[in-house]
């Protein structure tokens, strides 16, 4: 793994701005796709995005699918980190039904107004958003029985805090199921210390065998990690270092003992 020290700070500022303009302008430029044509290539279903309010899916920025891995029961809480304009919160709140609950925490105060806007319009009231950071969540230990993320932990600074933060929130026998950027490589340090290319999901891609090796060493056992080869990045530069790097999405089953 690399020692590489970059500003966090200038990397917070930057992936408040992209994704405060991923909530305000879905339909802008960006290296990564967007929308419903999207998730649907990545697995979400027509039936269950037909019930899921259509900004929070022109704003959906995710890298894969985990749904099927996460299995959210009726009745049960789930917690998704950098939940965004809330499309995998309505997602989950449709799987866990009225007796369940559904947490979204990110960072971005656009996105959460949005999504909150979304969730009051179109009748979630499981749903809640709170600000904060997913390396350091604002909620209870072992209160949550299924932790879910879409193309965020990359874009973290502190991976293995994220991780030792789902370990922490989830209740034992609790499943953490996530979508995320990772690469075969090791990316070098022009391109580990870009925070521009960090919150393009690139820079913060870390390589596949550490990122497994972070999930074990916060104390969950990994199940599953597949590919997601119908995710692809847009612009050249994205591409180039998918092609150099092995750049991927990948989507992880860990439980906690």
């Amino acid at each position: 793994m690399t020692n590489t020290v970059f500003d966090p700070c200038e990397l917070e500022q930057k992936v408040k701005a992209m994704y405060q303009s991923v909530a305000e302008d879905p339909h802008g430029e960006f290296h990564f796709e967007m929308g419903r044509a999207l998730a649907e290539r990545l697995g979400y279903t027509p039936a269950e995005l037909d019930r899921v309010p259509l900004p929070s899916i022109e704003s959906f920025a995710g890298v894969g699918h985990h749904f099927d891995l996460a299995g959210p029961n009726a009745g049960e809480s789930v917690l998704d980190l950098g939940s965004g304009s809330g499309m995998d919160t309505f997602v989950a709140a449709l799987r866990v039904g009225p007796q369940g609950q559904v947490v979204g925490v990110d960072m971005t105060d656009a996105q959460r107004a949005k999504a909150e806007r979304l969730r009051d319009a179109h009748g979630f009231p499981q749903v809640v958003y709170v600000g904060g950071y997913i390396e350091d969540v604002p909620q209870a230990d072992a209160s949550v029985d299924v932790v879910i993320s879409n193309g965020v932990i990359n874009l973290s600074a502190d991976k293995p805090a994220a991780f030792r933060e789902a370990a922490r929130l989830l209740r034992p026998g609790g499943r953490l199921a996530i979508s995320d950027i990772v690469s075969e490589r090791q990316l070098p340090d022009g391109i580990v210390c870009n925070a521009t290319l960090w919150a393009a999901c690139i820079g913060g891609a870390a390589q596949q065998d550490d990122y497994r090796g972070m999930i074990e060493d916060a104390g969950l056992r990994v199940v599953r990690m597949r590919d997601n080869p119908a995710y692809r990045f847009l612009s050249e530069n994205a591409r180039a270092a998918c092609a150099k790097y092995g750049v991927k999405s990948v989507s992880v089953l860990a439980v906690k003992a």
